[in-house]
């Protein structure tokens, strides 16, 4: 994890390479493998040292939901790089002032600053003597797809797909109670299913009485924002997900509804057993 750490900084001036054409796969056999025997064997040391996985998706599309989830199941740090940037913003001086100018104005934290904030949670990992990694967030441009392949062999890399019009609602949706710093979403998506397509319904994660009154929206939660970030992403990260695909390492995954049900197609997906563990984190 040092080793990562060090290399992402040491290469973040320097990566240069030329991304292939080729065909994407469900799920690479190696990672549908790794994915099985993780499930089966529970959630021990062995099996998080094994697991490097990133996820990649629009914003609100629930990336940090499902690492999460999979971070809890498998015994695996879930490292979000849009937590970094929040603690950063809570922290005082300049740098959280200059940083809440980008993020308010929907742009894209610049590869610089996630590469250092990234490092320094790494370096604090392994302190504590984490292994392995889920990362939700990183990479989302193409020069920190290359930096990150220099220094360390991503196994999969899930990218989360749903409709923009329920990607809007989604972010104009969510709450978190300022008090217990737990998330939710307000927002009740129901859509009618396009050419003959099933309907999409996302019921809302409401909070429980003690937080009803204490509920904040993000500054950045604002329709104009959203939608400015969509745009942003797909012009920076599709090329990432090409990238991937060449490498045969790239699972694209259609959210189909609700949490529940998306967990257990996401873990059928992933060719991961539904043990008693796994029944509990959709709860």
């Amino acid at each position: 994890m040092a080793g990562v750490s060090r290399a992402i900084r040491a290469c973040a001036a320097t990566s240069q390479r030329t991304l292939v054409a080729a065909s994407a796969v469900a799920l690479p056999k190696e990672a549908r493998v790794k994915a099985a025997t993780v499930g089966r064997r529970g959630r021990g040391p062995e099996d998080g040292r094994r697991v490097q996985w990133a996820f990649l998706g629009c914003p609100g599309v629930g990336k940090g939901t499902y690492a999460s989830r999979l971070s809890q199941l498998l015994g695996v740090p879930h490292i979000a790089t849009g937590d970094l940037v929040r603690d950063a913003l809570a922290s005082p001086g300049p740098f959280s002032k200059k940083l809440a100018e980008i993020v308010n104005q929907g742009k894209l934290v610049s590869d610089e600053i996630i590469i250092n904030l990234l490092s320094r949670r790494l370096e604090e990992g392994e302190e504590k003597g984490e292994l392995g990694f889920i990362l939700d967030g990183f990479p989302r441009t193409m020069r920190q797809a290359e930096i990150l392949e220099g220094v360390t062999n991503i196994d999969l890399v899930i990218n989360l797909k749903l409709r923009e019009e329920a990607l809007v609602a989604r972010c104009l949706g969510r709450r978190m109670c300022s008090q217990c710093g737990e998330n939710f979403n307000v927002a009740s998506i129901d859509i009618e299913g396009e050419n003959g397509g099933a309907p999409m319904y996302l019921p809302p994660l409401l909070p429980p009485p003690q937080c009803e009154s204490k509920l904040i929206t993000r500054a950045d939660d604002t329709e104009e924002v959203v939608k400015n970030r969509l745009r942003v992403y797909h012009d920076l990260t599709e090329p990432v997900e090409g990238f991937y695909k060449a490498r045969q390492k790239l699972l694209e995954f259609n959210i189909p509804g609700g949490i529940p049900e998306s967990w257990r197609k996401l873990l059928e997906a992933l060719n991961i057993e539904d043990s008693d563990n796994m029944r509990s984190a959709v709860a």
